[in-house]
């Protein structure tokens, strides 16, 4: 889970042949236009082909079947397997085939690799680490009893006054690779609540030789109807018989329940009488249910991705949760949103692009799966921050216009103030505008400012001017001066370096990488977008 704020504060033969005659059509139609504008064929050469969910499934297949000849034409050991966990191909003919580690049969945390094969045949391969996976023993000399106690005490440690009712699952042996060599480990899940009212799902990493606690991280990331914050929206809803219900039958049935305060359960889905929504309690609703739409349109219509596992399945959103819980968050485990109320349960956290934020910890889950911790959390919480600044900017609705402003709807610090700034995020009292050795040591919603800042600087170059009514100033590191790309095109980056070459441990300094590998493929290595890429990461101290 991932909530919206901080609590209190080888060769895949079978792959590309898949694919192939897909991409032959789209570049064969963009030939002609190419001379014309050769910017917006490259472009869209490198942009991922839309595949139905069935082709989906064929392509992972292909590529698993060729899965043991890819492991050895990489060097892996004997004992190392892939595990196909995602296929995407660009329409220029390059496959990006995302792969998991297993070692002797355990899952290889922070092992995770993506392979880009060329229409050529050219590859080259993103990794998560570098070092070769081997433990001298998968016999644990710590039992997993001792791992469940650790794990125990930890999740009461990071909840002390929090009336848990904490559960430790089953732990799983695993090889931990995340934070430099390998060692055989335990990986336990804790369940229960955090101290502002989320739940939680701790999962505590123990050494299985010498029961030293290696890491831990939150698994939960927080994060026609007239609705509280857009006004008069459209509303995707079902008729069955003569009632109509919060269920988007165009966007992967998606629906919407209300928890009516509770805090488990799916609670009870929304449904009127005449289609016309909003007021009272349903009034949380049509906002969540509308954001859910924007975000899902937004994926589709301007990244080709069809909803945020990009097979077509609709998640589910949950309002009314908790009392006075001011939070909202994604739960990975149900494939849902959940919003409170906000204090008092005056102010319900739904607006659009805190939806937009939650959603998009589901797509990161499903592609990079960011690491909840350390840098790469903060990288995490960035990627929700951007890409809500990309649905509200898409949606265009005139009640809650595009800014860079996070959560600036929902009053959640009571004093009107937004939740998070990108042109400068450090005017929130606790993010920092520019990377330093120290990022990683605090809580991934201020160690994503240096993202967020890359990205507004990206998008909109640095210095002052007004947006849609709104002024910002961005300041550089290094007093340099950047000029933007225009947001569109730096979505696309980021999207693309998600997607294609961030894995589960990316830190600063890789995404770097990244988005140039990105901006490469999108627009060229020489071209304007590719400077102003690497401009950006040096104005923030990336270099």
């Amino acid at each position: 889970m991932r909530p919206i704020a901080s609590s209190p504060r080888k060769k895949t033969v079978r792959a590309a042949a898949f694919i192939a005659s897909a991409a032959m059509v789209v570049v064969g139609v963009q030939t002609g236009q190419a001379s014309a504008q050769p910017e917006r064929a490259r472009e869209a050469g490198a942009m991922a082909l839309p595949l139905s969910a069935a082709q989906r499934t064929t392509a992972i297949k292909a590529a698993q079947t060729d899965a043991s000849a890819q492991a050895e034409s990489l060097g892996l050991g004997a004992k190392e397997k892939l595990l196909v966990r995602d296929v995407i191909k660009d329409a220029n003919g390059t496959v990006h085939t995302r792969y998991e580690r297993t070692y002797a049969g355990l899952p290889v945390l922070g092992g995770d690799l993506v392979v880009h094969e060329k229409a050529s045949g050219k590859r080259s391969v993103t990794k998560s680490t570098g070092v070769r996976i081997a433990v001298a023993s998968t016999t644990a000399k710590v039992a997993a009893s001792a791992a469940t106690t650790s794990a125990l005490k930890a999740a009461l440690k990071a909840a002390p006054k929090a009336d848990s009712g904490q559960k430790a699952k089953s732990p799983r042996k695993v090889v931990w690779v995340s934070t430099g060599k390998p060692v055989l480990a335990w990986e336990t899940v804790v369940t229960g609540t955090q101290a502002d009212g989320t739940p939680s799902e701790l999962h505590v990493v123990t050494d299985a030789t010498t029961g030293k606690k290696l890491s831990q991280w939150e698994g939960v990331e927080t994060g026609t109807g007239t609705s509280q914050y857009s006004g008069t929206v459209p509303l995707g809803t079902t008729k069955s018989g003569s009632t109509y219900s919060l269920t988007d039958s165009t966007r992967g049935n998606h629906k919407t329940y209300d928890l009516n305060q509770g805090s488990s359960g799916t609670g009870t889905l929304f449904t009127d009488a005449d289609d016309v929504w909003g007021g009272g309690r349903q009034t949380a609703g049509v906002d969540a249910h509308y954001g859910a739409a924007e975000t899902w349109d937004f994926y589709k219509n301007v990244l080709g991705r069809n909803g945020i596992k990009n097979n077509g399945v609709g998640s589910y959103s949950r309002v009314h949760y908790g009392n006075s819980y001011v939070n909202a968050f994604w739960q990975d485990s149900c494939f849902c949103m959940t919003y409170g109320d906000g204090s008092g349960n005056a102010n319900p956290l739904t607006s659009l692009d805190v939806a937009g934020h939650e959603m998009s910890h589901g797509v990161t889950a499903a592609t990079a799966k960011l690491n909840y911790s350390g840098e790469s959390g903060g990288l995490n919480e960035a990627t929700s921050d951007i890409f809500a600044t990309a649905v509200e900017f898409y949606s265009g609705n005139s009640a809650d216009p595009g800014d860079y402003l996070i959560g600036e709807k929902i009053n959640i610090n009571g004093d009107g103030t937004p939740l998070r700034y990108q042109d400068k995020p450090s005017k929130d009292g606790a993010s920092k505008d520019y990377w330093s050795s120290s990022l990683g040591s605090i809580d991934v919603h201020y160690s994503s400012g240096p993202a967020n800042h890359f990205f507004y600087l990206l998008s909109e170059g640095s210095g002052a001017k007004v947006i849609n009514g709104v002024s910002y100033n961005s300041p550089t590191y290094d007093g340099s001066t950047v000029t933007g790309i225009g947001r569109d095109k730096a979505v696309k980056i980021w999207y693309k370096a998600l997607t294609t070459y961030f894995t589960s441990n990316t830190r600063y300094a890789q995404a770097r990488t990244g988005t140039l590998s990105a901006a490469a493929d999108l627009y060229g290595s020489t071209s304007a977008e590719y400077k102003a890429v690497a401009a950006a990461w040096t104005a923030i101290n990336v270099k």
